[in-house]
C-alpha cells in the first residue's frame, strides 16, 4: 500500500499537536512522560518538533493520559476549523473518529 504524501493542512495539525503537548508536558522531563506512556522519547520528541505529524492514534492517547489532557479537547485544539462531528454525505462522510484518525495518524 502507497502512502499519499502528506497536506500542508496536516503538516500544520502535527505542528499544532506537538505544540500542545510540549505545553502541557511543561518542566516535566521528556523521557519521564515517554517512558509512562510506553514509548521512547526520540519519538515523543519527534511528535513534538512536528517530525512526525501523524502519530498514531494509540500514542496519542497514551500521552494524553499521561499529560492528563481530553482528547475531546486535544481534537478540537489541534483542528479548530474543523468541526468535531460533521458529515458531508454517504460517500464522504466525516465524524469525529475520521477526525481523531487524522489528527493522530
Amino acid at each position: 500500500m502507497v502512502r499519499e504524501p502528506l497536506s500542508i493542512a496536516d503538516r500544520l495539525r502535527g505542528e499544532r499537536l506537538g505544540d500542545l503537548l510540549r505545553e502541557a508536558r511543561g518542566s516535566r522531563s521528556i523521557t519521564d512522560v515517554a517512558l509512562q506512556a510506553g514509548i521512547s522519547p526520540e519519538t515523543l520528541r519527534k511528535i513534538e518538533r512536528g517530525r512526525i505529524p501523524t502519530p498514531a492514534f494509540f500514542t496519542v492517547v497514551a500521552v494524553a493520559g499521561v499529560l492528563e489532557m481530553s482528547l475531546d479537547a486535544l481534537l478540537a485544539q489541534v483542528s479548530p476549523s474543523e468541526p468535531a462531528a460533521q458529515t458531508t454525505g454517504e460517500a464522504g462522510a466525516n465524524t469525529q473518529a475520521d477526525g481523531a484518525r487524522r489528527a493522530a495518524g
